[in-house]
């Protein structure tokens, strides 16, 4: 599958996988944004997408950020849906003990396209029986 991308930074190469295979395309940083211990910012990107409908795409964490420094997304995963046209934005936050300045071009994160069930809500008076019925966390035994 193809996305249209946009690069609204020409400056910046488009975004690609490290590897063959793997899942994430990595995100780079528009800006240079140093986050203090406990501080999160919104780091734009340079690109905007147009993913297809009935998918979305999943802007996670990359692993060795969040390994050696403890960054991680904050609403992670952002979700980027199908109809969104404007810049591609990682809400970073920091829960490291050390200041990391994030500079321009660097790799900050990774966006998923993966498909969605599109589904639509239906209101009843009850829902079906489930043999977990209504327990909650830790109900399965941990």
């Amino acid at each position: 599958m193809k996305i249209p991308v946009l690069r609204l930074d020409p400056e910046l190469p488009m975004p690609s996988r490290a590897h063959p295979g793997d899942a994430g395309i990595d995100l780079q940083a528009r800006v240079t944004t140093t986050l203090e211990p406990g501080e999160w910012a919104m780091i734009p990107t340079g690109i905007a997408v147009a993913i297809p409908v009935g998918h979305v795409g999943l802007v996670a964490p990359r692993s060795g950020l969040a390994a050696r420094h403890g960054i991680s997304v904050v609403n992670g995963p952002g979700v980027v849906d199908a109809g969104y046209r404007g810049e591609i934005n990682a809400i970073l936050i920091n829960h490291g003990t050390e200041s990391l300045t994030l500079r321009r071009g660097d790799r900050i994160a990774q966006m998923l396209i993966v498909p969605v069930a599109m589904v639509e809500t239906e209101e009843v008076e009850r829902l079906p029986d489930s043999d977990r019925d209504s327990g909650g966390f830790g109900s399965s035994g941990i």
